[in-house]
């Protein structure tokens, strides 16, 4: 989800069972949502953001903010407190740019919130794509050839810094008055291509340590830099077939890495329409479709891929138009075409409406159904549910497809453990 009127299904606003009765901006509907998750045993809330409105299409932010294109966006990690707050075990997977914030800063607020909810906080690790973000911050996009190479570089400081402090550092000893033993809390010194820092890391150690470490890497970089770092990964695979290749490509790579494959989850998209038949689930997702707008397609689809589709003929196959945004939804949207050229329009009004993931509808056990093939030919470790009306989409989740699996063996019955960390390994 993210922190606006509207995430990643561009009419969900327009929806006549959008947020009834609920305010995006204030805590209750936040505490509401994170309550349904629970009762649902969800691994955790994931805060998708967007630094910026997307100004590509037509070399203006107007259609974002005319047709409320994930705008307005408010920032997302301050509901962190409040969803943990509101909850025992659900986590928080935090949408945080490494493009325009030192790695020290980045580490202290991570470690802050670690803290603050007893261990229940992943950082989804991006660097900023769009030029609007860009543009916002009065700097020029850099050359996306270092992009991960500075992610990189941003990662392992911020890495030796929650890793400073020895376990016995604190004696908090009251008689001497010694509170830690600053040879157990190493100074970070660290001289890199694009980061400089001298300072020990000025939070004790969190319940986690660090944070899960949580990625979305699609291109062939991104793919190696996912494999070498994160925890968890986030995919769009539009297929079954391209499931498999990621999985086995991924954990190839993590193996190869010197890393266990089976400790590095996979977290596939999915877009879940349920119905108590399946005439009713496809008319609702037929509802949804129609609530978007094509300019609204547009200027998403501009915004993500940091092209103006304005000035090409909405006929004119995607895979023909270099991109410089996010090279990994180029290629998801080009695969969901199946062996068919997928038009600049269709890629749009796809991208707008489920994100170029795979559609799940029906009725729960149709459902159940195609998840397990999910899980079990593309292996899927776990689903990354995109928001279609919200918090309706979720409650009929947690209501209708959660029992249908536990009743097959395949979900969970209880939180595992305590910590974010424990509950996605445990399982």
């Amino acid at each position: 989800m993210q922190h606006g009127v509207s995430s990643h299904s561009v009419g969900m606003w327009r929806h006549p069972q959008d947020k009834v009765g609920w305010d995006y901006a204030k805590p209750p509907y936040w505490q509401h949502l994170a309550r349904t998750l629970e009762r649902g045993l969800f691994d955790a809330v994931f805060l998708a953001d967007e630094l910026a409105p997307y100004n590509s299409f037509e070399d203006s932010s107007d259609a974002t903010i005319r047709y409320a294109v994930q705008a307005p966006t408010h920032e997302p990690a301050a509901l962190t407190p409040i969803i943990t707050g509101a909850t025992e075990h659900l986590g928080v997977g935090i949408t945080l740019s490494t493009a325009f914030e030192h790695p020290y800063s980045m580490a202290r607020r991570l470690s802050t919130y670690d803290h603050l909810s007893g261990g229940r906080i992943a950082w989804n690790i991006v660097g900023s794509y769009s030029p609007s973000e860009f543009a916002a911050y009065g700097q020029q996009m850099p050359d996306r050839s270092i992009r991960y190479e500075r992610i990189a570089e941003y990662v392992d400081l911020c890495c030796r810094l929650w890793d400073s402090w020895q376990p016995d550092a604190i004696v908090a000893d009251r008689e001497t008055g010694i509170y830690a033993h600053p040879e157990k809390v190493a100074e970070v010194n660290f001289e890199g291509k694009f980061f400089r820092c001298r300072a020990r890391h000025f939070v004790a150690p969190s319940p986690q340590g660090r944070p899960v470490l949580w990625q979305a890497g699609a291109s062939e970089p991104g793919r190696q830099f996912a494999a070498s770092t994160a925890e968890a990964i986030f995919a769009i695979q539009p297929t079954v077939s391209s499931m498999r290749a990621y999985s086995d490509d991924v954990r190839r790579r993590v193996e190869q890495a010197g890393r266990d494959p089976g400790a590095v989850k996979l977290y596939y998209g999915a877009q879940v329409i349920v119905g108590t038949t399946e005439a009713q689930a496809r008319e609702k997702a037929d509802y949804l479709r129609s609530l978007l707008r094509p300019e609204a397609t547009l200027a998403m689809l501009s915004g993500q891929l940091g092209v103006d589709f304005s000035q090409f003929d909405p006929d004119t196959p995607l895979q023909d138009i270099p991109v410089p945004g996010i090279q990994g939804v180029k290629d998801a949207l080009v695969a969901t075409g199946a062996g068919e050229t997928v038009t600049v329009a269709e890629a749009a009004e796809i991208y707008s409406f489920r994100f170029s993931m795979p559609q799940v509808i029906g009725t729960p056990a149709a459902v159940a159904d195609q998840l397990e093939v999910f899980l079990d030919e593309g292996d899927a470790d776990g689903f990354m549910l995109l928001a279609t009306y919200t918090p309706g989409c979720f409650e009929e989740f947690v209501d209708l497809v959660v029992p249908e699996l536990q009743r097959r063996g395949r979900y969970r019955t209880r939180y595992p453990g305590t910590t974010l960390r424990e509950n996605i390994l445990a399982d």
